[in-house]
C-alpha cells in the first residue's frame, strides 16, 4: 500500500510529513555518498564506515496506527449517494437496478443508524429524568420531615420549586446551545432568596439540589460542585438578615472572592503549573458577581409575585416618617409613646429568644393604629376627662374592641403586607375587655351575659412574634396602673399578666416554650425596673 503522508509525534505535539522526505537506513547512506553538495571526497567517506553512525531516529507505533485507522474507518459512511425529501426511491412495478439497490441499502443503514441515537438520547433522557426526580423528592423528604409547614404555604412552595428549578433550566439551555459560560449564572441568587423569605437551612438544601441538577448536564461536574457549594454556603452565612441594600453589595464582593480564591486552589492543586492558569475563568466569576447585584430588584419582584415580605420591607415600614406612624403620632400622641415602648420591648424579647426581631418591632408600631378612629377613648389619650363615663359597659367595650377592626381598615387603606395586618388582629387575641366585661357583672350578678360583646373578635396568635407581641402590649400598658414602682411590684405585675394569658390559652396555636416565655418574663422585669428605676433626689444648698 502506498503511503503519501505520514504522521509523527515529538515531545506530544503531532504534525504530517509527506512520506517521500522520509529516508531509510540505505537510501541515507547513499544520499550521503552521492550527494554532489559535499564537500568530502567519496573515498575518504567510504572509510569512515558511515553504516556505525546512520540509525533509524523514527519509531513506528502500531498501537496508535491501528486507532488512527480505525477512526478514519469509523468516519466513513456506509450509505453512499443521496435522496431528498419526499423524493421516490422506487416505484411500484419498476425494475430495481444497481443504483436503485444501493439506495435502498444506503437509506436502510441509514434509518437504523439513525434509530439506534435516538434509543441512546432517549435513555439519556430517561436517566436524566429519574436523576431529577431523586433530588427532587429528596427536597421534599426534607420538608415534610423539618419544614412541614411550608405544604400549608402553597406560595412558598411554588417559590421553592420555582427556583430550583431555574437554574437547572438555564444551565441545559446554555450547554445545549453553547452559550457562554455557566460559570457566568449567579446560582448564588437561589440561596439568598430563599434564605431571605424562608430560613438558611431551606436554602442550604435547595441550592445543593438544584447545583446537583445543574450538574448532569456539565462536561466537568465536581469542579462546578465544588464552586457552587462554596458559593451558596458564603450566601447564606454572610447574608443572615437583609435589612440594608449595602449587604448585598458585601454578599456580592465575598462570594467573588471565593469563587476566584477557590478556583486558584483548585488549579493548583490539578495543573501545577501557574502558567496553564485560566484567566477567561476569573473573568466568568467577576461578570457572576456584577449580576448578584440584581438580586435586590429581583426580591422586590418575588415580594410582589408570590405575597412575602422581606426585611428591607419591614425596615422601610418601621420609619416613623410613615404616613400611617406620622397621623398617628399627631391624632393619638400617648399612643405612639405607647406602640414606641411595646416596640423596643418586644424586639429586644425577640432577639433574646431567637425570634425575627424587626418583624416584631414593625408589627408592635402598627398594632394600635385603630385607636385613631376614637383615641380620646383610650387612657393613654385622655386629659383627666373619661368619655367612658357617658357610655354602658357594653357600648365602652364596642367602642375599645372596634380599634381592631378599624385598624385593619386602615392597614388594608395603606397596603400593609399581611404579615403587619396579623398583629393587629391578634394582639389581643379573641380575649375580653376584661375591665368592661368584670364591671358588667359586678352590676348584674346571677344575669346571662352575652360574651361576644366584650370579645374580641381575635384570632389568637399563631407565630411566636405574635405572642411576645400581645405579652410586651399587656405588659407595658399595665406598667402604667403600679402605684408604686418597687422590684416585687414589677415582678408580681408581669407575672400576673403572662401567667394570665397562658392561662386563657392564648398561646396555644403558637409554636412558643416554656422556656422562651420564662426568659421574656425575665427581660421584661429588667427593661421595666431599668425604665422605673427610682432617682436620687438631689440635696439642696445650706445657706
Amino acid at each position: 500500500m502506498q503511503v503519501s503522508q505520514v504522521q509523527l509525534v515529538e515531545k506530544n505535539l503531532a504534525r504530517v510529513m509527506e512520506a517521500d522526505r522520509l529516508l531509510t537506513v540505505k537510501a541515507a547512506y547513499e544520499y550521503l555518498i552521492n550527494a554532489d553538495t559535499l564537500r568530502y571526497n567519496k573515498s575518504v567517506l567510504q572509510q569512515c564506515n558511515l553504516n556505525d553512525y546512520i540509525v533509524p531516529n523514527l519509531t513506528y507505533d502500531e498501537e496508535k496506527s491501528e486507532t488512527a485507522r480505525q477512526e478514519l474507518l469509523g468516519s466513513i459512511s456506509a450509505a453512499q449517494g443521496m435522496v431528498l425529501r419526499e423524493e421516490k426511491i422506487v416505484d411500484r412495478g419498476e425494475i430495481v437496478t444497481d443504483d436503485i439497490y444501493n439506495k435502498l441499502l444506503s437509506y436502510e443503514k441509514e434509518s437504523l443508524k439513525r434509530s439506534d441515537t435516538t434509543s441512546q438520547q432517549r435513555l439519556i433522557w430517561l436517566g436524566q429524568f429519574l436523576f431529577v426526580g431523586i433530588f427532587m423528592g429528596a427536597l421534599f423528604i426534607f420538608l415534610e420531615l423539618f419544614r412541614r409547614d411550608y405544604f400549608a404555604n402553597r406560595r412558598s412552595l411554588l417559590l421553592l420549586i420555582s427556583l430550583v428549578s431555574l437554574f437547572p433550566i438555564l444551565t441545559s439551555l446554555m450547554m445545549e446551545y453553547n452559550l457562554l459560560s455557566v460559570y457566568i449564572l449567579p446560582i448564588a441568587l437561589l440561596p439568598i432568596t430563599i434564605r431571605v423569605f424562608m430560613d438558611s437551612r431551606t436554602a442550604f438544601m435547595a441550592h445543593m439540589v438544584s447545583i446537583l441538577m445543574c450538574s448532569i448536564v456539565l462536561r466537568y461536574p465536581y469542579e462546578f460542585l465544588l464552586l457552587q457549594t462554596v458559593a451558596g454556603l458564603t450566601a447564606i452565612h454572610s447574608l443572615r438578615e437583609l435589612s440594608q441594600r449595602s449587604q448585598l453589595f458585601r454578599t456580592a464582593f465575598c462570594i467573588t472572592l471565593l469563587y476566584c480564591l477557590t478556583y486558584f486552589s483548585y488549579e493548583l492543586i490539578t495543573e501545577n503549573d501557574l502558567s496553564k492558569l485560566n484567566a477567561a475563568m476569573y473573568v466568568n466569576f467577576l461578570i457572576n458577581g456584577v449580576l448578584l447585584l440584581f438580586t435586590y430588584p429581583f426580591l422586590f419582584v418575588v415580594e410582589k409575585m408570590f405575597g412575602f415580605t422581606s426585611n428591607v420591607t419591614l425596615v422601610e415600614l418601621s420609619n416613623i416618617n410613615h404616613p400611617l406612624l406620622r397621623q398617628l403620632s399627631e391624632v393619638a400622641p400617648g399612643t405612639f409613646q405607647h406602640t414606641m415602648q411595646v416596640a423596643n420591648l418586644a424586639a429586644e424579647a425577640a432577639n433574646k429568644i431567637g425570634a425575627k426581631s424587626q418583624l416584631v418591632r414593625t408589627g408592635a408600631l402598627y398594632h394600635d393604629i385603630g385607636k385613631m378612629g376614637n383615641p380620646v377613648f383610650f387612657t393613654e389619650n385622655q386629659n383627666g376627662v373619661n368619655p367612658h363615663k357617658n357610655l354602658t359597659y357594653e357600648q365602652s367595650a364596642q367602642v375599645v374592641i372596634n380599634h381592631v377592626t378599624y385598624g385593619m381598615k386602615l392597614a388594608e387603606k395603606h397596603n400593609l403586607p399581611k404579615v403587619i395586618r396579623d398583629f393587629i388582629t391578634t394582639h389581643h387575641g379573641a380575649g375580653k375587655t376584661k375591665y368592661f366585661y368584670i364591671s358588667y357583672m359586678n352590676e348584674h350578678p346571677g344575669e346571662p351575659i352575652d360574651e361576644s360583646i366584650f370579645t374580641y373578635p381575635g384570632p389568637n396568635p399563631w407565630t411566636r412574634e405574635q405572642a411576645i407581641l400581645m405579652m410586651a402590649d399587656s405588659v407595658e400598658a399595665a406598667s402604667h396602673s403600679l402605684k408604686e414602682y418597687t422590684e416585687e411590684s414589677i415582678n408580681g405585675l408581669v407575672d400576673k399578666i403572662i401567667d394570665s394569658q397562658m392561662a386563657d390559652g392564648f398561646f396555644r396555636e403558637c409554636p412558643i416554650t416554656f422556656k422562651d416565655i420564662a426568659t421574656i418574663k425575665a427581660l421584661f422585669k429588667e427593661k421595666l425596673k431599668a425604665v422605673y428605676h427610682t432617682r436620687i433626689s438631689y440635696p439642696e444648698l445650706k445657706k
